[in-house]
């Protein structure tokens, strides 16, 4: 099996809550475990604009995502953002991968600045100092001088920023493609299969 066997994957309250549940369900079937992260104003965004309405307490949102993702017992764990007792709150136990996706641009500042205020900011702040892999999805337009400098820090802190921007050159006819092409670029950088976007000079 490629890639990490376990992902952090963090929700947070910028537009683009779709990108999320896509990237949740795609690990799922790729049988990797998932930590799963939401902020509250990411509940509020998932539920402007999709379908799903997550439950605000963590016990009953693993409950429903493991339903809503066909996942296996157990494969989706979900913390609450003051569960300071959560494995991702550690370098010891934390995951080797952490996705924030969508990132909004005030958790983005926060990870930057090492803030640390909850369980989103904390699991980001241990992906940098441990060395492991963070890769951040803002979706803002346009950026101001203060979001540009918060990216720039965390490039050089070892982040991958990965703006939700998708191309055009694969012919999307639908939403659903344009989601498919930002998760399907995540999924490369964790080296996690996916059949959704052809790799560039192979479809």
């Amino acid at each position: 099996m490629s890639g990490p066997q376990q992902v952090t994957l963090a929700m947070t309250g910028a537009s683009g809550a779709l990108y999320g549940l896509r990237l949740l369900d795609c690990l799922v079937q790729e049988e990797r475990e998932v930590h799963f992260l939401v902020s509250k104003a990411a509940l509020l965004v998932a539920a402007t604009e999709t379908d799903v309405r997550l439950p605000p307490r963590a016990q009953d949102m693993q409950h429903f995502l493991t339903e809503y993702t066909g996942a296996a017992d157990g494969q989706i764990r979900v913390h609450g953002l003051e569960d300071w007792m959560a494995p991702v709150a550690s370098g010891s136990g934390a995951p080797a991968a952490m996705v924030v996706v969508p990132c909004s641009m005030g958790t983005l500042s926060a990870i930057a600045t090492g803030a640390s205020n909850n369980l989103i900011e904390r699991a980001a702040d241990v992906a940098l100092k441990e060395r492991r892999q963070l890769i951040l999805v803002p979706r803002e337009a346009p950026f101001s001088s203060i979001h540009l400098e918060n990216m720039l820090k965390l490039s050089q802190a070892g982040a991958v920023i990965l703006p939700a921007s998708p191309g055009f050159y694969h012919q999307p006819e639908s939403v659903d493609d344009l989601v498919d092409f930002v998760v399907a670029r995540i999924l490369n950088l964790l080296q996690v299969p996916q059949d959704m976007l052809p790799r560039w000079g192979e479809g």
